[in-house]
C-alpha cells in the first residue's frame, strides 16, 4: 500500500513547501494537488518543491483537459520531471463541473470521457516522443513538437474518475491507473477495482501493475472527536460533487444530501454543516484516531485491491477557509503527516 498526501494549495506557499519537504522526509509516495483556478498554481509550487525534495513524486490529481490543453499538460509534466530528476506524474479528468460552470462551460456537452481518452493519448504521445501529428475529435496538431523532455523512461499518465463504470474500465485499458475520489465502502471499491481490472484485461495488461488510488477526505489526531468534527465540516462540500450512483454505492441516500447541497448553494455554510450528521460524516470520510483510520482502511478499502491511499488531509486552516468554522484543536497538516507516518504506516506493508 502506498500513501500520498493530496493538498489544496491554499496555504502560504512557504508552509506548503515545508509540508511537502516533511512528506518527502517521512516517506510518502507522492504529493498531489488539484489543478484548478480556485487554488494557487500547483505547477509553480511543485517546481519549487522539486528542488527541495529528493524522493517524493509530484503532479496534479487532477488536471482538467477542458481548461488546460493536453499538450501544455505534457509540456509542464516533462519540465517538472526534469526539475525533479524523474518524479513527475499526471492524473487527467474532464475537471470539476462546478469550476467549468464558472467558465460558462456545460460539462454535459463536452463528451467528458471521450475527451479524456483522447487527451490521455495526446499527453502520452508528446511525453514519449516529443512530437505529435493528430487529427482527433477534440484535438488537432500538425507536426507540433517540444524540447521539454522527461527524465524517467515513462511518466505515469492516469485517469481521475468518480462515477464509472466506463471511466474505470477506460482507465484500466488506456492509462497507468486511476485515482478514484470520495468513496469509503467496500461495495464502492469492489465496483471500482472490478471495472479497472476488466479494462486492463481487455488491453492484455496485468492489473497488478496499475496504480489504483483511493482519494479520501482524511483527518486524524489523538482526540477522535476533534478529528471527526473537522471531517464533518468538509464532508458536505465534497459530497455535493458526488453522483447519486456513487452516493448509493457508499450507503447514502442521495435525498439525504440534497438539503446540504441546497444550503451550500445558498451560501449558508453553517446550515450545511448543521445538516451534515455525524453518521453521514463518518460514512463519507476517514477520520478519528490513527487506529480508527487504519481500521476503516483495512475493513473497507484495502481488501478490494486498492494499492494507494491518497489522503486529503483536513486541518483547521482548510475548515476555516472553506466553511468559516474555527476548530483550533484540530492538528495541523504537518502534525497529521507525522501521525500517519508513526501510527498508520506500520499497520500496512508500505511501498514508496
Amino acid at each position: 500500500m502506498r500513501f500520498s498526501y493530496v493538498m489544496l494549495p491554499d496555504y502560504p506557499l512557504e508552509e506548503s513547501l515545508a509540508s511537502i519537504r516533511l512528506a518527502d522526509e517521512l516517506g510518502f509516495h507522492a504529493c498531489y494537488a488539484a489543478d484548478e483556478t480556485w487554488h494557487k498554481d500547483l505547477w509553480l509550487l511543485f517546481a519549487a518543491a522539486s528542488r527541495q525534495t529528493s524522493r517524493i513524486r509530484l503532479g496534479p490529481s487532477v488536471s482538467s483537459v477542458v481548461l488546460r490543453e493536453p499538450t501544455l499538460i505534457a509540456q509542464a509534466a516533462a519540465t517538472l520531471d526534469e526539475l525533479s530528476g524523474g518524479r513527475a506524474e499526471v492524473v487527467l479528468s474532464c475537471g470539476n463541473f462546478g469550476l467549468l460552470a464558472q467558465y460558462g462551460i456545460d460539462w454535459q456537452v463536452t463528451k467528458p470521457l471521450s475527451r479524456v481518452k483522447e487527451a490521455a493519448a495526446v499527453v502520452r504521445t508528446l511525453l514519449d516522443t516529443g512530437a505529435i501529428t493528430h487529427q482527433g475529435e477534440f484535438f488537432r496538431y500538425d507536426g507540433l513538437f517540444t524540447f521539454a523532455r522527461p527524465v524517467q523512461e515513462r511518466v505515469p499518465v492516469k485517469f481521475g474518475a468518480m462515477v464509472g463504470p466506463r471511466s474505470f474500465q477506460a482507465a484500466g485499458e488506456l492509462s497507468d491507473g486511476v485515482h478514484h475520489a470520495l468513496s469509503y465502502t467496500r461495495e464502492a471499491y469492489d465496483y471500482l477495482v472490478a471495472n479497472v481490472r476488466a479494462g486492463a484485461e481487455k488491453a492484455g495488461k496485468d492489473p497488478a501493475d496499475l496504480d489504483i488510488g483511493a482519494w479520501v477526505v482524511f483527518a486524524t489526531g489523538p482526540d477522535s472527536a476533534v478529528a471527526k468534527e473537522a471531517a464533518r465540516s468538509m464532508v458536505g462540500l465534497y459530497a455535493s460533487s458526488m453522483s447519486a450512483a456513487q452516493l448509493e454505492r457508499n450507503g447514502v441516500d442521495p435525498a439525504s444530501v440534497k438539503p446540504i447541497v441546497d444550503a451550500l448553494g445558498d451560501g449558508d455554510l453553517a446550515r450545511a454543516v448543521e445538516l451534515t450528521s455525524p453518521e453521514l460524516a463518518d460514512r463519507l470520510s476517514i477520520a478519528g484516531t490513527p487506529e480508527e483510520c487504519v481500521a476503516k482502511i483495512k475493513r473497507e478499502i484495502e481488501p478490494s485491491g486498492v494499492n494507494h491511499m491518497i489522503l486529503a488531509v483536513t486541518d483547521s486552516t482548510l475548515v476555516r477557509q472553506f466553511m468559516g468554522r474555527d476548530l483550533p484543536e484540530v492538528p495541523s497538516v504537518d502534525a497529521q503527516l507525522r501521525l500517519i507516518h508513526d501510527r498508520v504506516f506500520p499497520a500496512f506493508r508500505t511501498a514508496g
